[in-house]
């Protein structure tokens, strides 16, 4: 199921529509049959990560907008999710390409004032057919991505491996780590329970599986490069 956006097409924005708030709070978000809403019950895990955890005290999960998209295919390899940054490098709305200055689609709630600076999108069935342990070091690792500075862009690393430093290896053992940290804190497990079991039977538990789906962001072009 895909929420319909509205798209401003005058100051290129698009807005989220208002979401009808889960019956149960937690794990159940069975709403009158509409389905398992995914994109709530991660956003919800999230937010208790980041209010967990020091490495992410500087996220602020009412500006990441928390997205699925459909895999092409049902195989367990490929990519699981990805964080979408909404601004340029250290920040900035704006950035040169190919002789050109260019803008991005900006991306705001339901009211048209709260401005997403991240787009998180898990790429279903795949995510969920995998094991409790590496879905949560995916989650882990997606957040990690957002900058320290919460500006819009990515955590940038130095040298030529700026998004997941010289070792790829060491990356996910750290973010391993950080799940480490995370689960022997004891979260409530209604916060993660979802993750125990796969899309089929998720799916069939609930009726469905529904969230947020987004376009990704168009390039807009301002004008020539001096």
């Amino acid at each position: 199921m895909t929420k319909r956006l509205k798209h401003n097409q005058r100051d290129a924005r698009i807005i989220l529509p208002r979401r009808p708030r889960p019956v149960e709070k937690g794990f159940s978000t069975n709403m009158a049959n509409r389905g398992f809403d995914f994109s709530w019950a991660m956003e919800q895990l999230c937010r208790d990560i980041v209010g967990r955890l020091d490495e992410f005290s500087h996220v602020r999960m009412d500006q990441v907008a928390v997205t699925f998209a459909q895999a092409r295919r049902r195989v367990p390899y490929g990519l699981q999710a990805k964080l979408t940054p909404m601004r340029f490098e250290g920040g900035s709305l704006t950035t040169s390409r190919y002789g050109r200055e260019w803008t991005v689609q900006r991306l705001y709630d339901h009211s048209g004032e709260n401005e997403y600076l991240y787009i998180l999108t898990f790429y279903l069935p795949r995510f969920l057919d995998h094991d409790f342990r590496e879905k949560m070091i995916t989650i882990v690792h997606e957040l990690h991505h957002i900058s320290p500075h919460f500006d819009g862009d990515i955590r940038r690393h130095s040298g030529r491996y700026h998004v997941h430093s010289h070792s790829q290896k060491e990356y996910d053992a750290m973010c391993a780590r950080l799940v480490d940290q995370y689960l022997k804190q004891k979260p409530p497990a209604a916060q993660h329970k979802f993750l125990k079991t796969d899309f089929r039977k998720l799916a069939k538990q609930h009726g469905g599986v529904v969230g947020i789906r987004l376009p990704v962001p168009k390039l807009i072009p301002l004008r020539e490069s001096a």
